[in-house]
């Protein structure tokens, strides 16, 4: 899936950040909080050439992070899909839209820096602030296994 590194790359050289709520912010992406149920963490919607992420308030600011790069996954690579409920249990997804969101979500948190360093792939999920379920997204991603 280098087609998803190419464009989290160009995203990330042109915008100079990858924060995904700055992104969101300089790609007039609506980022909303709301206060949903435990069990949904975001969506992305497309309406009227309009895009919304619509974000979990109670999660914690690093849950926050991953769910608005996982939803801004869906705008820049779906942009005109509304995506369903992400929801605690859709991290381990075999849908491809959902696991191409998080391939998308984990390539612009990732901090390259610490590839170079030995950490298990467990303690890289904690220290970039993505869910352990996506641990084998990153051992296919970074370490080609």
């Amino acid at each position: 899936m280098s087609w998803i590194k190419d464009r989290v790359a160009n995203l990330t050289r042109k915008y100079k950040t990858n924060d995904p709520f700055e992104l969101a912010s300089m790609m007039n992406i609506q980022v909303i909080p709301h206060n949903f149920h435990e069990e949904i963490n975001g969506f992305y919607k497309y309406d009227r050439r309009n895009k919304y992420i619509f974000i979990n308030s109670n999660l914690s600011d690093e849950n926050q992070l991953f769910v608005c790069g996982h939803e801004l996954g869906h705008a820049v690579l779906h942009p005109r899909a509304n995506t369903p409920f992400l929801r605690k249990n859709t991290f381990v997804s075999v849908d491809r839209l959902e696991v191409e969101a998080n391939r998308f979500a984990i390539e612009l948190l990732i901090n390259k820096d610490y590839l170079t360093e030995s950490i298990s792939i467990y303690e890289l999920t904690r220290l970039c602030g993505i869910p352990n379920e996506l641990a084998y997204l990153i051992k296919a991603n970074f370490f080609g296994k």
